[in-house]
Order: C-alpha cells, then structure tokens, then sequence
C-alpha cells in the first residue's frame, strides 16, 4: 500500500498496525499517488507536507510499522525523529520556517484589522495559541513538534464531529426561522397554501423504502448484492471486508466505511427532488459512520480492523431489522433551543441596524459637509474673480527718447505752439504766483544782486 496513508493515518490518530507489504519499486513509481482528503485542519496543508516528507525516510517508516495507536498518541513514536536522516531534518526545519512565517502573517492581518497600525507585536506569545508546534523553538523542527502535531491533530479530528453537528443544527435552525418569518410577511389565505405546501413536502420525502441500520446484515447484504453483484445467500463477512478494503490496507478508515452507505442514502435523498435537502443528506452520512465507528472501532483508532468487524458480526446489533431513523425523523433542536437562536438573531439584527444607522448619520454629515466646502470653494472663486476684474489696466507711460549716452532728449515746440507759460492756466503763470506771493519777493534778497564793480555782460 501507499506509505503516505499510513503515516497519515497515524498523525491524524488513525492508526494502521497492520503490516505493510513492500511493492517492487518499478510498481511503486507507477502508481499514481491517490488525493488524501482534507482533514479541515486549519493546519491542513503542514500536516500533509510533514506526512509526506516522513514518508521518504526508511527508518522512520519501520518504527511506523512496528508501533501501535498508544505508541503514537502517547508520543513515543516521535522520539525516533532523532535518528532520521539529515536531509529529512533539513527539510523539516524548512516546512516548520514556512508554517511560522504563515501563522505570523495571519496574526499581523488580525492584528491590523482590530487595532492601529504599527503596533509592536509579540509574536512569541501570540505564536503560543498554536497548539501544533513549539513557538518557544521557530526554526528547526524537533521531536517535540511531532508530538505536538500527532497531539493536536487528534483532538481536533474527535472534536470535529461535534462541532459540525453544531452546524448542522444552527443551519436547521435557521432553514426554520426564514420559514415562519416567511409565513408571517403574508396574508391568512396564502399563508395557508404555504403552510399545505410544507407539509406536501415533508410527506413526500418520507416516503422511501426503508432504511437498514448501517453496518448491520441487512444493510451489508443489500451493498453484497446490488453494489458487488453477488449471491445475497452466500454472504461472506470476511470476504466482504476484503472487496470493501479498498487500498488493500487491512482496515476498513472513514471513507471505505462512509462508501457502504451510499445505497442506504440515495433511498432518502435525491438532488432533483425539491422535498430533499442535500445537506441534510450529508449530515444523515455523518451519522451513519459514527454509529458504526461506535458499535464496530474497540480501540477507537477510528478505524476498523478485520477482527473487529468479524466481531461485529457476532453481536446481536448485527441481526437487528428494525429500520433506521434518518434526520427528520430525529430531534435536531428543541423550541426553547430555536427560541434561543432567534432571540440572538434578534440580537444581532440590533447590533447591526444600530451600526448601520450610525454609518448613516455619519454619511449625511459628510454629504452636509461636502455641501459646505463646496459652498466656500464658489464664495472663494467669486471674490478672486471680483479682485481680477477691479485690477486697473495699466498704461504705458510715454517716456522720451534717450540719447546716445543715455540723456533725455526734448523736443522743440512748433511755431504754432503757445508757450509754455501761456499754456498754463492763469493761477499757473509764473506772474500769478510772483503777485500772489510780494511779501515773499520783499523778504527773499534777490538771488542775482549784483555786487559793486561787477559788470555783466
């Protein structure tokens, strides 16, 4: 078999200590490696990358095959990581850089979007909430961090049933509350119809051939003769464990299991059929591997071992007729549940109208005041284009022409032209201004008084 599901089986608890049977090399290589499915392990992908660089390494993968579901879980197995070849610990130490590098990234996205920007963060104690490596060591990848991995991986894979029944029954919940919110936004008469209609539905899903008990003779027989096309009075249990172990693994994991009971379920659930609701099928698939993991997995490796499915077959649950009860035959929720739910939905709906009427005030006193800058932004152009057009023209003053060295040059006045005196107005004229000023001429000694004994010629 493939040694990657081994190894993985054994990091997500589900432990193979069947032997594994060594293929020729040539064959090995052909073979296309199958498409592990996704635990929805938010660590998903590192886990896989650690299983499949694991798997490369020949003495871990004897210590694998030797060990048994406590050898694993209780940590002992990761202990052998120390004698592991260096190129499987240099690129383990890669894997573990890249994982630390992404858990930062995704811390500093959450950081940045609940709080300001260039906060200091510390990423040490941030990094401790990761239950699946060693925060206190960031760069090599130890036998502690195998541990931890194996450790993590397996309470998250038990917890995972239940938190997806938590889903499948907020999801009902909710498929309810829209329902009668529905009912109650019409009028009486139609909300009769509506209400007809619903119980119309839920008549015609019920009617369905009946439903055997996962893993009982009934059901196994049913998938012996339609699924196998074999002589349903020649059922075989162990030969029916080994059609059905399908990687020829020896133990029958979630997913050969989960194939036994497609038959039962297309019996209940069709996608063309508007009664049918897909999801509810999926949860119905759920519970049908659980029943059996209970009835059939002793050691609850969560995978079953052909001694204990032989042994199954010997408990008076194997011979049981009575039909199975599929999900709308069960309580999911309570009323006092679904009260519950809708009074946080009511909650909630507050919460958000409350936000969203402050988002609100918030936009229209944006848009007043964008009203107002666009205001003062026209008063501001007006008054800017009022200075412009008060700006007086200026005119050229006429300068006369300069001479050769720069001097002013005059011009001489025409014959025709008055003087310049008589030009003047009559309080201008130099007489005016000697007659209206005598007592100034008397007071003032004459500038050209002529001295004794000079003569001008």
């Amino acid at each position: 078999m493939h040694l990657m599901w081994v190894v993985g089986a054994a990091l997500l608890g589900l432990v193979n200590c069947v032997p594994i049977k060594e293929k020729p090399k040539e064959k090995q290589e052909a073979e296309a490696t199958p498409e592990q499915p996704d635990t929805g392990l938010y660590y998903h992908r590192y886990l896989q990358e650690v299983i499949n660089v694991l798997e490369t390494d020949g003495h871990f993968r004897e210590k694998l095959q030797a060990a048994n579901a406590e050898d694993i879980k209780s940590g002992k197995l990761s202990k052998e990581l120390d004698f592991v070849s260096h190129h499987i610990r240099t690129k383990l130490d890669e894997l573990k850089r890249q994982e630390v590098s992404r858990l930062r990234m995704l811390l500093k996205a959450k950081m940045d979007a609940t709080m300001e920007q260039d906060v200091q963060i510390d990423h040490l104690s941030l990094l401790k909430q990761f239950e699946h490596l060693d925060p206190q060591n960031q760069h090599t990848f130890e036998a502690r961090d195998l541990e931890l991995l194996i450790q993590a991986a397996t309470k998250d894979l038990e917890n995972y049933d239940a938190a997806h029944h938590e889903e499948f029954k907020r999801y009902e919940m909710m498929k309810e509350h829209e329902r009668r919110e529905y009912l109650k936004s019409l009028d009486e008469e139609k909300r009769r119809e509506e209400e007809a209609h619903f119980e119309e539905l839920k008549k015609k899903h019920k009617e369905h051939p009946k439903v055997n008990v996962p893993g009982s003779r009934d059901q196994l027989k049913e998938v012996w003769q339609e699924t196998d096309g074999l002589d349903p009075s020649e059922f075989n249990p162990k030969t029916f464990f080994k059609l059905h172990d399908t990687n020829s693994d020896g133990v029958l994991d979630e997913q050969e299991l989960e194939a036994l009971f497609t038959k039962e379920l297309e019996k209940v659930y069709d996608p063309r059929n508007e009664e049918d609701d897909m999801l509810e099928m999926e949860e119905e698939r759920l519970r049908m591997r659980e029943h059996v993991m209970t009835n059939v997995d002793l050691n609850r490796d969560r995978l079953v071992t052909l001694d204990e499915f032989l042994q199954s077959t010997q408990k008076k649950e194997f011979n049981e007729v009575d039909g199975w009860k599929t999900v709308e035959e069960t309580q999911v929720y309570s009323e006092a549940e679904l009260q519950r739910f809708e009074a946080e939905l009511m909650a909630q709906e507050a919460k958000l109208s409350q936000q969203a009427e402050q988002l609100r005030q918030q936009h229209q006193e944006l848009q007043q005041r964008q009203v107002e800058l666009d205001a003062q932004k026209r008063e501001y152009q007006q008054v800017v284009l009022q200075m412009e057009q008060r700006k007086p023209q200026a005119q050229p003053e006429q300068v006369p022409p300069a001479g050769p060295g720069g001097e002013l040059k005059f011009q001489a006045q025409p014959p025709h032209a008055a003087p310049a005196d008589q030009a003047l107005p009559a309080e201008s004229r130099p007489e005016s201004i000697v007659e209206k000023a005598p007592e100034q001429n008397q007071m003032e000694p004459p500038q050209n008084q002529q001295h004794p004994g000079v003569v001008i010629q």
